[in-house]
């Protein structure tokens, strides 16, 4: 087993481990070299991105590590997560090692599936993460799938998924919705709302705009928090998780938070207001972080030493990822059919 590093989250090669934690005993500098973890990995991506050495759609969580971190501290091991394409941060608050998840965007034999996944589609499922989904809200109905087995299996499972504000006027999440809430499922259904539905505002595409009261119409327990308060919410998931270990059924979370990078990369962001992001850079996660680290006494300079160091086990893990050789094309239909179906 690989030794954990003195925060106790992160191990020496850039793994997260969260769900062996206790959000009581989670220090500051703790959530902040865990979300260390999520911005250093797509801030690389997006450099791999612009080089070509990543091709493809890719989709960056930047801004909004606080929700993937305190929902995994709140949930245990054999806790499905399913995510959508802005999912690289939730494969690795979920435990992925991160040199598996660079070789997979970069086509990588050694890629958590074999090079095949890429950005938007991977799974890590030796992690409970059971993956992307490209098609928008199209995780809500498969965790209910998944929620719904650990009800006939007698497990205390509980299956968490996540989808963007614009995925809520999708017919599969209402679907989900109202299946989950009548069969009283133990899920929890995380809306990452960050104002933008793709390029749109939200604000003008819904008349209420309070989305998580959107549960109230099926029967389901739901609530807003702040989604760059990563102690919000792994309070907010550890209740729901705990409500639905106990029969209670389902829980809708509206997680506020603002992403700090385009939809995609080359997004020109003509869309946002003038100063908005001005706005929301302090307001982001890790600057709140810092600045609540520094009323403690922790000095600008140790709170770049958490930095620094969450960044060179990233970059390690990312050139042993480029050193690895390419998927081998040969062995492209492997997984799509059987070898009787398949006569290549």
């Amino acid at each position: 087993m690989t030794e954990i590093s003195t925060t106790g989250l992160i191990d020496g090669n850039g793994a997260l481990h969260l769900r062996s934690a206790s959000p009581e005993e989670v220090g500051d500098s703790e959530l902040a070299s865990a979300m260390w973890v999520l911005r250093g990995f797509e801030e690389r991506i997006r450099e791999l991105r612009v080089s070509g050495d990543v091709v493809g759609s890719v989709h960056l969580g930047i801004g909004q590590e606080a929700i993937p971190v305190g929902a995994l501290l709140a949930l245990r091991p054999g806790d499905p997560v399913y995510s959508t394409y802005r999912g690289h941060g939730w494969a690795l608050a979920s435990g992925a090692a991160p040199e598996g998840v660079f070789a997979e965007l970069l086509g990588r034999a050694g890629g958590v599936n074999g090079g095949r996944g890429g950005s938007a589609y991977f799974s890590v499922p030796e992690e409970d993460f059971y993956g992307e989904n490209s098609i928008v809200g199209a995780g809500a109905p498969i965790a209910c799938g998944s929620a719904l087995a650990a009800k006939f299996n007698g497990s205390d499972a509980v299956t968490l998924t996540v989808f963007g504000d614009g995925a809520l006027n999708q017919g599969s999440v209402s679907e989900a919705f109202n299946f989950a809430s009548v069969m009283k499922l133990p899920v929890i259904f995380i809306c990452e709302n960050n104002g933008y539905s793709e390029l749109t505002p939200i604000a003008s595409m819904v008349v209420n705009p309070m989305l998580h009261e959107r549960g109230d119409v099926y029967g389901i327990p739901n609530l807003r928090i702040d989604g760059n308060d990563a102690r919000a919410v792994a309070g907010a998931v550890g209740a729901a998780a705990a409500r639905a270990r106990a029969g209670g059924g389902p829980t809708l979370i509206e997680a506020l938070t603002q992403r700090l990078v385009g939809h995609y990369i080359g997004d020109a962001e003509l869309y946002r207001a003038k100063g908005e992001l001005d706005r929301a850079m302090e307001d982001e996660p890790l600057e709140r972080l810092r600045r609540s680290l520094e009323s403690s006494g922790t000095t600008s300079a140790e709170f770049e030493v958490l930095r620094d160091t969450a960044l060179a086990r990233l970059s390690a893990a990312c050139d042993r990822a480029i050193g690895q050789p390419f998927a081998d094309t040969s062995t492209v239909y492997d997984h799509l059919y059987s070898k009787e179906a398949y006569r290549g």
